[in-house]
């Protein structure tokens, strides 16, 4: 499937349009588009069951500073570790058909993370495994907690950082996993848990 040229035309996106500052190619961020974040925050909490992945790294294993869930039809592996797919919680499956709707995406999958407090973090990576294609559209849905979402540039080094807060959308597309990584670094300051979805399609 090729990526619709129109993904992020006006016309995609609830009033008010996505700030100019979003200023990294392919990358569009979208404050407040759940409206019901905290409802859905406090449902998914008490239904997920979550997992503590071991991953590899630099050839030694340890233990992911957040936990996660997988939901779809397929499995999906990267860092030596394998999630085997759950069935889509009904309130997960609403907010993927409301992505496909404004997207024109079909995600048939979606990663949950739940960062307990500012010492869980995501390592900067991209997400470019073989399964999500070359040019894959990742659409990540935050509720909970403000944390920093911080993308480099692997060529320039150049830094951009959004501050993500209960009910935000961040959109990656086109070339971003190929040109950047990504990361949700730890904090020091006292904040509450954040649960993260991030809506994937994958295409084998």
């Amino acid at each position: 499937m090729g990526e619709p040229p129109t993904l992020f035309e006006p016309h995609s996106w609830p009033s008010p349009a996505p700030p100019a500052g979003a200023s990294v190619d392919g990358v569009r961020h979208v404050a407040g588009w759940l409206d019901d974040a905290d409802q859905h925050l406090e449902e998914l909490n008490r239904l997920i069951r979550w997992e503590q992945p071991t991953v590899m790294v630099y050839g030694r294993q340890y233990p992911t500073p957040r936990l996660s869930a997988w939901f779809g039809d397929r499995t999906y592996s990267y860092s030596g570790f394998t999630h085997r797919p759950a069935p889509f919680p009904a309130a997960v499956a609403e907010i993927g058909e409301r992505l496909r709707a404004e997207l024109g995406v079909e995600f048939n999958s979606c990663l949950a993370q739940l960062y307990r407090n500012g010492s869980d973090s995501m390592g900067a990576h991209a997400d470019d495994e073989w399964e999500l294609g070359p040019r894959p559209v990742i659409a990540s849905v935050s509720l909970g907690a403000s944390r920093r979402f911080v993308m480099v540039n692997t060529d320039t080094k150049h830094r951009h950082e959004w501050l993500l807060g209960g009910g935000d959308l961040l959109v990656m597309s086109g070339d971003a996993q190929r040109d950047y990584r990504h990361s949700l670094p730890k904090t020091t300051r006292t904040v509450g848990p954040r649960l993260n979805l991030t809506f994937r399609r994958i295409i084998r």
